[in-house]
Formats: structure tokens, C-alpha cells, sequence
């Protein structure tokens, strides 16, 4: 049987949290259309998910919207570091780490930094700009089925507010559906991991003389520690409006209806330490902690992105953020198939590099909470040393996928964080000239692929303009020096090619996700030979340009 189609767009994004309007933003600066469906009315409410961190924030950078997005944090933009203490009250405090930053030395690795900015104020800031770039974005919409075939999906969805059915044609199928995913369900794809953690209930309350009490301790979060109400503290406005995390044990055969206004009243004010404490419950919403990841990101035509693709523990904020850059990594890919300049075979690396990121991720979330001493995470996992936070949020790669010249035993997060440019890692930033403008390298990336040389590279420029053509792929090439005749100039005592691990005559071709498909180098190290004729630096590079089309899965059709 055929149903009767009534829309058609060239994808389906069925989830409408930070992960589903990520993917519509990415998807709409790409110039492609389709439609996101949301089975809840309207954003989110509830202040949760609010660490963004600066590879998040990055990508946020590219698709312009960083700024609206620290307006909409202002209120929380004082706020650094973990406190973990008995009370608010006692002599006994302790910072976990006090400054997300210390010292700015992340400017060295950035233009972006960290953001905290809670999800009921970042949503809508992401609606607004996907629904300006044309997207459409449906509440009160939900997918009751679909099924695929050779040549697309079809949808079946449900208004939620009056009933109606309508069947949507789509070419592919973004499930940003959350932890229990119906769409990964449906799919019969599996997850491995440790499975759940611990669960947490969050109450939202409003008390007006708490900030008396934290005073000039603008923390992210603070652990109370009272064996007799523990919990974790986070403020929403640093004034009046704050959320408290309290331990919850359904194992143990609580009911969440045990959690009574009265009961979580009470519970704050003792964790707090001040017996007298104005507290009024506004709000409750139970959450699980799990480590968990899809045993596939996809299957056909349809993909997993975020929650639907893996769980984490929320110390750190990984779970979010690695779902975001789920999205950013499956745009570009997307667009790519769909404008015809990548074949289907592009969208096998999607898994191939993201599943491996999550991995490892949602391990050191859990180790994280471990460290942390989590409010409700009674269990240490049995994990060794783990890499800092940096190499995690920045530093992670793709030894498989996508690109050219990785070691594919590679470790996908280093022991520590370092940008050299090498194939599978972000690409490195530098600040750059362009006309008297300054701009980020990271500025460059989005549209096209970038093939980035040095003042020596005209050669590998020419050979990467006919690879180019000849491939149908969008390039965008740069000459970075100091010369009359480059297209942008490094910022003085700045060595654009040692930063970028090559040589003056070398190059970097960089995906449209900022991430390095391939490198030279220098002219001696294609093909393990190098003339020095011009004539033969051309056609050297456009054999290099088009093997790295062929590994990346660009040229096929």
C-alpha cells in the first residue's frame, strides 16, 4: 500500500531539543531544507543542560549566533568553578576547580570560550535563527511511524493538538528523539555501557535570601555533602530563582511520589544549612544518569544524533555537547550528498568517526562523576587515567572516517590537548588579516572544503582548483603570508605553517566541520616524489586533491 504523501523535503528531524534545532540550524546555513517535528508544545522550560562548552560554542561561532547566545547567558556569565560542602553555612568549603579557565590560556586554542547558558534560555534562541535560515519547526507534532526504502523515507506524523495525520516523503531521517528513542527502537539497534548510574530528581524553587548566603561564591554548581540531605545546588538567576539535584533511589522502591513539596522543602534547607530558609517549590522533573551508546549511529536513510545515540552522565556537560556535534558532523555530510558533490558512501562515516567519540566521552562523563563524588553516584567505575577536559571537549579525533593519512589504531581523545593540524583532529586556529579585518581560521569553514598553503603554495592551489572542478566540489583555497600577492596575512610573529604542521610550500585541506581531511607537509611527500617543475607541482597536487577526495568518500556518485 501506498500512502497518499502530502509533504516532501529532503530531511525529516523528528526531536525538537538542543540536539534536533542544532541540526536545523546546521542544516539551514547549508542551504537545506526540511522539517522538524516536536512532540512537546514548545521549548524547553526547565533551566538544565547548561555547560556549552568551547567546541560547541565554536560551531555556534560559525553558524552566527554566539553572540545572541551569551546575551541570553548574561545573567549566569559570573559564574565559575564547583564548590562541593558540607553546607552553605560552615567553614568547611572546598572548590573542586575554581575558574573554567585559568589564566585565559584557552585564547591560545580559541576564539570561543565556554559558555553556561541553561537550555530553556538557549533553545529559543536556536528556534529563532533556525526558523530566520527557513527552517520549519512543528510543536504539538510527533511521528507515529515510518518506513524506508531504496529511495527515501516515509513518515507518518500526528498533530498532537487536533489529531490530524499527514505522511511526509523524506530523503533521510534524523532521529534526535532522546534516551528512549523510538526511532533507534523501531531500528532494533542495540546500546552497550555500563547502563544506569544513578537518577536525580530536579527541583526548581525560589528562596530570596539564598544569595545572602552564597554571597560572592558565584559557582556552576555546589555539592552539599550533608549525609542527611545531600544534593547538588545550581543557580538560575544567582538571586532567586535556583535548582536543586536530590539523590533518588527507584532501586531501592522509592516512588518519585515520595518527593512532596514538603519533603524537597525540607531536604534544601538542611543541605543548605539554614533551617529558616524561604524555599518554594516551583517545579519537578526526574532524570536518569546512564552511560550508554547506540551499537550503530544509523540504518539506511535514517540516523541517530544525540540522546538517541548515546547516554552520559551530566557532570561535565559532555552529553549535550557531544550531541550538538553529532549534528554539525551529519549536516555538512547531508548537504554534501544532496547538493551531489558526495556520494551516499560520505554518510557511512558518520558512525564510523561519532560513535567512537561517544565511546569514549560517555566513559569519562561517568569517571568525572566518580571524581566529582556526584550527589547520588555511590559506585567508582574501575577506570585509569583519564584525559583532561580540554583534550575531551577539543581534542578528540577521527582515526577512521573521512580523511586521509590517520593512524586508524589511533586513541581518539589524547592523553592531553594539542592542535597541530594533523589529519583527523580540529583543524588549528589562528588569528588572520584579511583586508585589515581580523578572523579566525576556524572562520573559514562551513561552505566548502578549504585547501589552506603557505606563500609557497601557489602550485598545490592551481592543482587543487582543477582536482576541484573536475570533481564537482566546492573549494575555497587560501594563501597564508606575509606577501602583495596572499589572500590573507597571519598576525604579526605568527607562524601560520609551523602551527599547521607544514612547511612554506605545504598544505592543509580542511573539511566543511573544521576538521583536517588531509596533509602535506611539502611538495617532497606526494606520492613520495616531487619534480620540481611547476608544471609537475600542478599535477602532483591534483592526483593528492583527488586521492583525498577518493578516501574522504567525496567523489563518488
Amino acid at each position: 500500500m501506498n500512502p497518499k504523501v502530502d509533504d516532501r523535503v529532503p530531511v525529516l528531524i523528528v526531536g525538537g531539543s538542543l540536539v534536533g534545532l542544532s541540526a536545523s540550524l546546521f542544516l539551514g546555513r547549508l542551504g537545506v531544507r526540511h522539517l522538524l517535528v516536536e512532540k512537546h508544545a514548545d521549548t524547553s522550560h526547565h533551566p538544565r543542560g547548561r555547560g556549552n562548552n568551547v567546541r560547541t560554542m565554536e560551531l555556534y561561532r560559525g553558524a552566527g549566533i554566539e553572540p545572541a547566545i551569551r546575551e541570553a547567558a548574561s545573567v549566569l556569565a559570573p559564574n565559575h568553578g564547583i564548590l562541593q560542602a558540607p553546607s552553605l553555612t560552615g567553614a568547611e568549603q572546598e572548590w573542586l576547580f575554581r575558574e573554567i579557565d585559568p589564566g585565559g590560556r584557552l585564547a591560545r586554542f580559541s576564539p570561543s570560550s565556554w559558555c553556561l547558558c541553561s537550555q530553556n534560555d538557549l533553545e529559543p534562541v536556536l528556534l529563532r535563527a533556525a526558523r530566520e535560515l527557513g527552517g520549519d519547526v512543528r510543536f504539538s507534532t510527533e511521528l507515529v511511524s515510518f518506513e524506508q526504502d531504496a529511495g527515501g523515507v516515509t513518515s507518518v506524523l500526528r498533530s498532537r493538538e487536533t489529531g490530524e495525520e499527514r505522511v511526509v516523503r523524506s530523503e533521510y531521517l534524523i532521529a534526535a528523539d532522546g534516551p528512549r528513542s523510538p526511532v533507534r527502537e523501531s531500528l532494533g539497534i542495540g546500546r552497550t555501557g555500563k547502563g544506569e548510574l544513578f537518577h536525580n530528581v530536579s527541583i526548581t524553587f525560589r528562596a530570596k535570601r539564598l544569595a545572602e548566603v552564597v554571597g560572592d561564591r558565584h559557582f556552576i554548581a555546589c555539592y552539599l555533602t550533608n549525609p542527611e540531605a545531600d544534593g547538588a545546588l545550581l543557580p538560575v538567576d544567582n538571586r532567586t530563582e535556583w535548582v536543586f539535584h536530590a539523590p533518588w533511589h527507584p532501586e531501592h522502591g522509592e516512588p518519585l511520589e515520595a518527593f512532596t513539596d514538603e519533603r524537597c522543602e525540607r531536604h534544601i534547607r538542611t543541605a543548605v544549612g539554614l533551617p529558616e530558609l524561604d524555599v518554594e517549590v516551583t517545579g519537578k522533573a526526574p532524570w536518569h544518569a546512564a552511560e550508554r551508546v547506540a551499537e550503530r549511529y544509523g540504518a539506511g536513510r535514517v540516523f541517530l544524533a544525540g540522546d538517541s545515540a548515546h547516554e552520559m552522565s551530566p557532570t561535565g556537560a559532555f552529553g549535550s555537547n557531544t550531541g550538538i556535534q553529532d549534528a554539525h558532523n551529519l549536516a555538512w555530510k547531508l548537504a554534501a550528498v544532496l547538493c551531489g558533490w558526495a556520494g551516499p558512501g560520505l554518510l557511512e562515516t558518520y558512525g564510523q568517526e561519532r560513535r567512537p567519540v561517544a565511546r569514549v566521552t560517555s566513559e569519562r562523563a561517568s569517571a568525572r562523576s566518580a571524581e566529582h563524588s556526584h550527589p547520588g553516584y555511590a559506585v567508582v567505575p574501575g577506570v585509569g587515567r583519564q584525559a583532561g577536559v580540554l583534550a575531551v571537549a577539543l581534542g578528540y579525533r577521527y582515526p577512521r572516517g573521512a580523511v586521509l593519512g590517520t593512524d586508524p589504531c589511533g586513541a581518539v581523545v589524547p592523553e592531553k590537548f594539542e592542535s597541530a593540524g594533523e589529519p583527523g583532529s580540529r583543524a588549528p586556529h589562528q588569528w588572520l588579516l584579511r583586508a585589515g579585518v581580523r578572523l579566525s581560521t576556524l572562520d573559514l569553514y562551513e561552505q566548502a572544503m578549504v585547501l589552506l598553503t603557505g606563500p609557497g603554495g601557489m602550485a598545490w592551489q592551481q592543482g587543487a582548483r582543477r582536482a576541484a572542478d573536475r570533481l564537482a566540489v566546492p573549494l575555497d583555497g587560501y594563501r597564508i603570508g606575509d606577501g602583495a600577492e596572499d589572500d590573507l596575512a597571519p598576525e604579526p610573529g605568527a607562524d601560520f605553517a609551523a602551527l599547521h604542521g607544514i612547511g612554506p610550500d605545504g598544505a592543509l585541506l580542511v573539511r566543511p566541520d573544521g576538521f583536517v581531511a588531509w596533509r602535506s607537509p611539502g611538495p617532497s611527500s606526494v606520492g613520495g616524489q616531487w619534480p620540481p617543475a611547476s608544471t609537475t607541482s600542478t599535477s602532483a597536487t591534483s592526483r593528492s586533491i583527488s586521492s583525498a577526495g577518493r578516501a574522504t568518500r567525496i567523489a563518488q556518485k
